[in-house]
């Protein structure tokens, strides 16, 4: 019987490990960890698309997200939405999104967001969608957005 139990836990955690594996990952840039780029699927015609994750600056100096490239996508934008007497506005940032020494920035639905324009490929559940982030001082990284179904949310805390 006890090989049994020990085989039963072995098969659960294999199972935690492999499905963290599948919605956590991360990259590293400098003093950056960039914690689970993702985005949702999209109906088929769909010409935008949001993209997030969230950034940690374990430096001692903020940087700034400049610039977002994605494959597959005309165009990419840092954007900011906030609701002002009831009316969500979103605008992209002129500047990049700051990034202090010592926090973690999430981009996420609903806050500040990678506005994806212009898609030239289906966003579906599942698929991949290769970028680059570029940052004032770190430079720049290639990531790895995971397509995760229509209504996902995440929480990029639980992520590291």
């Amino acid at each position: 019987m006890r090989p049994l139990i020990r085989l039963g836990a072995l098969v659960l955690l294999s199972f935690a490990v492999a499905t963290t594996a599948v919605y956590a990952h991360g990259f590293t840039v400098g003093s950056l960890k960039i914690i689970h780029p993702w985005s949702r699927a999209t109906p088929n015609g769909a010409e935008v698309a949001g993209g997030y994750l969230a950034i940690e600056n374990t430096g001692q100096e903020a940087d700034r997200l400049l610039e977002v490239v994605v494959e597959g996508v005309s165009r990419a934008e840092i954007h900011e939405m906030t609701t002002v007497d009831g009316v969500m506005k979103m605008r992209p940032l002129a500047n990049g999104l700051e990034i202090l020494p010592g926090k973690t920035v999430e981009l996420k639905p609903g806050g500040f967001h990678i506005m994806l324009m212009g898609l030239k490929v289906p966003v579906t559940e599942g698929a991949k969608l290769a970028g680059k982030l570029r940052f004032e001082k770190a430079g720049s990284v290639d990531v790895i957005f995971n397509v995760e179904a229509a209504g996902a949310v995440h929480d990029h805390s639980t992520a590291n």
